[in-house]
C-alpha cells in the first residue's frame, strides 16, 4: 500500500544503519520472514481447510526517485500444509497483463479460497476495487465482475457495479471473506483526518455477494457503512466461532479490531491486536521501524494465524534479498512474517507476540508429492523468476546463485520406509551444475547428488533421476545445496522424492495408439511426439511458453488450442489447415516414424518463410542435412507472404523399424505444415503441393547460377532452366514456358521445388 504522511513522518524520524555481514549458522537465521530472496508487503491470508494461503504485494518495484510513492504491480502467492514449509507460487497476477488496460497498482489486495478456488479483491490504485478468480492459486485469472456485469470494478467510478465509491476518501485496501455456504463479503476503503466526507472511524464499506462455481453475484442493496472506531485503512474480516472480526490499520500504524455477531456489523471496538512493526525488537541493527502496517487473519487446523509485514530483511546485517548490499531506503522494502494468535475466553483477541521462529509445524512434510522448486522453510542465495503465458497457470522457477553458498531447506520431513530416488525437473544452460542433498545442515550427511543434464534453453526442462541413500523415518532438516561454475545457469522447476526409482520412459508418437507414424507416408508438423520421462526423452524444445497465435494482438482468429500447454506455436491457416509457426533458431521438434524397410528416403517438407530461414534434419541423432526455406512472394503484389508454402527436400537414411526424426531451426521465422517421406534417394514427391494448395500464387527465390530440369505435373521432362538470380517463376516465364505448374529438380544437387508460373 502507498506510504501515507503519518508513516512518512515516522520513517523519517528514524536513522537507518547498515552493519557488517553476519555468520550463517542455522540458529542465527530466523524462520520469519517466510521469504528471504525478495521483498514482499501487505499480506492477506485464507484457508480452505487443507491449505493455508498468503497473498502479498511485491515490494521490489518501488519508484526510486520518490521512496514514499509505491509502484506495486504484482501479486505473489504462498501456500503451506504445515505452516513451516512454504511453496512460493511466484507472481501469480501482474497488473494489465491479463486484461490489458486494468488494473493499475494493486496495493494491498485480499484473498479468500473456497473449494481450492482463490478469489482475490484488488485496488486499482486508490480509485477502485475489483475482483479476480482462477481454478487454482497459479491462475489463469479471470474477472467475475466483468463476466457478470460487463464492468471491471465493484466500486470506483462510473465504470463499476456501484457506479461510484460511496464518498470514501481512499477507494482501496479491499478484504474478502467467504462463508462455507458461498456467501461472501468484500470490505474496502480508507480515510484521512482531513476528510469531511468520511472521517476516521467511518471510512469503510461492506458489500455482500454469493459465489457458485466461480460465478459471483453482488447484492447492491447490502452495501453498508461500517463504524470502526479509530480505523484508518486496511480493513479485513475474519471469523472465529460465532464472532466476526473487523481489523484495520489505525493512524498510529497499529492494527486495531472490533467484534460483531453479524458480518455487516455493527462492530464493537476492542483495542489493539498487532502493535506497530517498529516495536519488533529482533531486527539485526535496529528495531524494525517505519511505515504503515497491513494484516490478515485465517484459521487453519484449529489455530488462527496472523500475517503482517515488517522490515526484518532490509534491517538485517546481510540484506539477503539484495545480495548483501545495504539498501539505501530501508523503508521501501518490506518482508512478510506470520505468527499464531490466540483468543481470550470471551472471544476477544490476545495481542500478537512477534517471533523469529514463526508458527510451530502442524503435521510432517510428505516428500513423495511433486513440489514446485521453491518449497522450503528457509533459503539462501537463491533467486526466482515467474514465467507467464496468457491463459495458462504461471510457472515459478528457482535460479540458484550456485557459485555462492546457495541452498533451500525443508523442515520436518517424514520419509517413512525410505526414499531411493529424487526427481528434479530442471533447465540447465551451464556446465557442472548439480544439486546435493544433505541432512542436518548444509554440510551434513550427503544423501545423494544430482548432476543436471544439459538442456538447449531456459524453457527446455529435463527430468533428472538421482539415487538417494539414508533417507528414512523423520528427518528434521533436508538441504538442497546448489553448486555450479556460474550463477543463474540452472532453472529448477519442480522436485519429488520417490520410494523407488522411476525408470525412464521413451517419447511416443502423438496419436491415439502412440504408434510411430508409418513411412513411406505423411506426418503433420503439429503431431510432434509426446515427451517421455527422464533425461533425453523430451520431444520438443520451445524457447518461450507463449503460443503466439493466442497471445499476440490481432491473432485471435488464428489461435489454436491443439497441443495446448506445450508452448509450441501452433496456429490455424484455415479451418482445415493447422501449422507450426513463429519458429525461432534453436527450437526443435521430434517425430517417431516406423520405416517398413531400411534404406534411403527423400524427405519433402512443406514450409513457408519470408526469407533467410533454414533448418537441419537429423535421424536418430545423426545429422542428415541442412536446408534453406526459400522466400515466397505473392504474384499479385510481389510481397513476401507466409500464406505460400514451398516443398523442399533432403535425403535421409532410415533403419528398419522406429526412427526419431528431429527438425531443428538454424535461423529464425518460418512455418512448417507437414513432411512426406518417399522411398529412395532423390525420389519424386508423391504428394506435391499442386494447384489445389497455397502453391497457386507462389514464386520461390533460389540461389543464382543453378541449372534445374523442368518437369510437368505428369512427370514428363519438358526442358531445362537456369535461375540465374531470378525467382523460379520469373526464370520459367523468361525462358518461354507456358503458364502452369512445374517440378524443378536441381541438375547437380538434391533440391526440388514445385513452381506455379503466372504471366
Amino acid at each position: 500500500m502507498k506510504m501515507n504522511k503519518l508513516a512518512t513522518a515516522a520513517l523519517l524520524s528514524r536513522k537507518f544503519v547498515a552493519a557488517a555481514v553476519f555468520g550463517l549458522a542455522a540458529s542465527a537465521m530466523a524462520e520469519n520472514p517466510i521469504s528471504s530472496y525478495h521483498y514482499l508487503a501487505d499480506p492477506s491470508a485464507a484457508s480452505d481447510g487443507d491449505t493455508f494461503y498468503i497473498l502479498t504485494d511485491t515490494d521490489d518495484m518501488c519508484v526510486s526517485t520518490d521512496p514514499f510513492q509505491y509502484n506495486i504491480i504484482g501479486l505473489y502467492a504462498f501456500s503451506s500444509k504445515d505452516m513451516v514449509n512454504w511453496t512460493d507460487h511466484g507472481m501469480v497476477f501482474q497488473s494489465k497483463r491479463e486484461f490489458g488496460t486494468y488494473p493499475g497498482n494493486t496495493w494491498a489486495s485480499g484473498i479468500a479460497v473456497r473449494n481450492g478456488r482463490p478469489f482475490i479483491v484488488y485496488p486499482d490504485g486508490a480509485s477502485g476495487v475489483g475482483m479476480i478468480t482462477a481454478p487454482s492459486i497459479d491462475g489463469p485469472y479471470t474477472d467475475p465482475i466483468m463476466d457478470a456485469y460487463g464492468k471491471p470494478r465493484i466500486a470506483g467510478g462510473s465504470n463499476s457495479f456501484l457506479g461510484n465509491c460511496d464518498d470514501i476518501d481512499h477507494c482501496f485496501d479491499p478484504g474478502i471473506f467467504i462463508e462455507e455456504d458461498g456467501t461472501g463479503y468484500v470490505i474496502f476503503g480508507g480515510g484521512s483526518t482531513s476528510s469531511v466526507k468520511r472521517p476516521i472511524g467511518n471510512n469503510f464499506d461492506i458489500i455482500k455477494f454469493t459465489e457458485s462455481n466461480g460465478k459471483v453475484t453482488l447484492d447492491r442493496n447490502s452495501l453498508t457503512r461500517v463504524q470502526a472506531e479509530k480505523s484508518f485503512e486496511a480493513p479485513y474480516i475474519h471469523k472465529h466461532g460465532d464472532w466476526y472480526y473487523i481489523s484495520f490499520n489505525n493512524s498510529g500504524q497499529e492494527i486495531g479490531y472490533g467484534m460483531s455477531k453479524n458480518p455487516l456489523g455493527p462492530y464493537s471496538y476492542k483495542g489493539i491486536v498487532i502493535e506497530a512493526v517498529w516495536k519488533i525488537n529482533d531486527c539485526e541493527t535496529h528495531s524494525c521501524d517505519g511505515g504503515n502496517n497491513h494484516q490478515g487473519f485465517a484459521e487453519f487446523k484449529g489455530k488462527t494465524y496472523a500475517v503482517y509485514h515488517d522490515r526484518r530483511l532490509v534491517r538485517a546485517k546481510e540484506h539477503p534479498a539484495s545480495l548483501g548490499v545495504a539498501d539505501p531506503e530501508p523503508g521501501n522494502h518490506r518482508s512478510v512474517s506470520i505468527d499464531e494468535i490466540t483468543y481470550a475466553a470471551d472471544g476477544s483477541m490476545n495481542k500478537l507476540v512477534f517471533t523469529k521462529e514463526g508458527p510451530k509445524q502442524v503435521g510432517k512434510f510428505d516428500p513423495y508429492n511433486t513440489y514446485k522448486a521453491l518449497t522450503s522453510s528457509k533459503q539462501r542465495n537463491v533467486r526466482s523468476r515467474t514465467d507467464w503465458t496468457k491463459g495458462q497457470a504461471v510457472k515459478h522457477v528457482l535460479t540458484p546463485l550456485a557459485t555462492k553458498e546457495s541452498w533451500i531447506r525443508v523442515t520436518g520431513v517424514d520419509f517413512g520406509k525410505g526414499a531411493q530416488n529424487l526427481r528434479i525437473k530442471a533447465a540447465n544452460v551451464g556446465n557442472d551444475n548439480k544439486v546435493e542433498i544433505h541432512t542436518g545442515s548444509v554440510t551434513g550427511t550427503l544423501a545423494g547428488s544430482c548432476d543436471l543434464a544439459k538442456t538447449s534453453g531456459w524453457n527446455d526442462y529435463a527430468d533428472n533421476d538421482c539415487e538417494m541413500k539414508g533417507l528414512t523415518g523423520e528427518v528434521d532438516q533436508v538441504f538442497f545445496v546448489f553448486k555450479g561454475a556460474k550463477d543463474s545457469t540452472m532453472g529448477i522447476l519442480e522436485w519429488e522424492f520417490q520410494g523407488t526409482k522411476r525408470e525412464p520412459e521413451p517419447q511416443t508418437a502423438h496419436n491415439e495408439t502412440q504408434t510411430p507414424w508409418t513411412v513411406p507416408g505423411i506426418v503433420q508438423a503439429e503431431d510432434f511426439d509426446d515427451p517421455g520421462y527422464g533425461a533425453g526423452n523430451d520431444s520438443y524444445y520451445e524457447d518461450d511458453a507463449d503460443n503466439h497465435s493466442c497471445t499476440d494482438a490481432g491473432k485471435e482468429a488464428e489461435c489454436s488450442k491443439y497441443r495446448d500447454g506445450t508452448g509450441v506455436d501452433i496456429y490455424k491457416k484455415s479451418e482445415k489447415k493447422t501449422v507450426v509457426g513463429y519458429i525461432r533458431k534453436g527450437e526443435w521438434l521430434e517425430y517417431s516414424v516406423n520405416a517398413a524397410e531400411a534404406g534411403d528416403y527423400t524427405m519433402y517438407i512443406a514450409a513457408a518463410s519470408n526469407g533467410g530461414a533454414s533448418f537441419s534434419v537429423s535421424v536418430n541423432g545423426t545429422e542428415a542435412g541442412e536446408v534453406e526455406v526459400p522466400a515466397a512472394t505473392s504474384s499479385s503484389d510481389d510481397e513476401q507472404n507466409f500464406d505460400d508454402y514451398n516443398k523442399i527436400s533432403t535425403n535421409v537414411a532410415l533403419k528398419a523399424g522406429v526412427n526419431i526424426i528431429r527438425i531443428t531451426a538454424t535461423a529464425d521465422w518460418f512455418d512448417l505444415d507437414y513432411f512426406n517421406l518417399v522411398k529412395g534417394k532423390n525420389a519424386d514427391d508423391d504428394n506435391p503441393l499442386g494447384e489445389t494448395t497455397a502453391m497457386k500464387k507462389i514464386n520461390f527465390v533460389a540461389a543464382s547460377g543453378m541449372n534445374y530440369d523442368v518437369f510437368d505435373v505428369q512427370g514428363n521432362k519438358v526442358g531445362l532452366v537456369n535461375l540465374a538470380g531470378k525467382s523460379a517463376a520469373k526464370a520459367l516465364n523468361a525462358a518461354g514456358y507456358a503458364k502452369g505448374v512445374y517440378l524443378l529438380k536441381q541438375v547437380d544437387g538434391a533440391k526440388k521445388m514445385m513452381v506455379n508460373t503466372v504471366k
